[in-house]
């Protein structure tokens, strides 16, 4: 293009029709250093809870819905299972501490619900957010002793846990 001004418009349109996002965190990446409430509006220090032992962070796109719910569920029914393998679980998405609450009361979830409202969660681990509202898209890290050991970009709602454990048993 000879005119630098519609040259400058068509990128700047280019990247608000095609956002950037980073790339997910890959297997053998230190876990985030990040931040962020739970359920209850307590912190949690993820870079702290990730640092020993093996925990899964599930990302998912919006509490109390079809998908996230038989998600939340099926980590809820093979808890004892996930627990077994040695697993804590951290569920993510960018609803509020209270959606997050009404959602782990609704559904009796035993694990903890990160509130990511501002997403820097989100954005910690790479995982691309499918709106402007910033809801993740599905995707689940294992993390054993502050380290990535298993990414799964497309995780399915209902065989989370056992795909989980299988991954954990993978990788001890």
């Amino acid at each position: 293009m000879k005119n630098p001004i519609l040259t400058a418009i068509a990128a700047l349109a280019f990247c608000l029709v095609y956002p950037l996002h980073a790339e997910p965190l890959k297997v053998g990446d230190d876990a985030p250093q990040v931040k962020t409430v739970d359920q209850n509006g307590d912190e949690v220090d993820l870079g702290k809870e990730l640092s020993e032992g093996i925990s899964l962070v599930y990302f998912y796109p919006k509490a109390d819905t079809p998908g996230c719910t038989k998600q939340a569920c099926n980590l809820r029914d093979a808890f004892e299972d996930v627990t077994d393998a040695g697993i804590k679980v951290f569920g993510a998405s960018a609803d509020s501490s209270d959606d997050q609450l009404a959602f782990a009361k609704k559904y009796d979830l035993p694990f903890t619900l990160l509130a990511d409202k501002d997403g820097k969660v989100i954005s910690a681990f790479g995982v691309p957010t499918l709106n402007d509202k910033g809801f993740a898209a599905r995707q689940s890290f294992l993390v054993k002793d502050g380290k990535i050991i298993w990414h799964d970009a497309k995780a399915n709602p209902v065989t989370q846990a056992q795909d989980a454990i299988a991954a954990a048993k993978e990788n001890s």
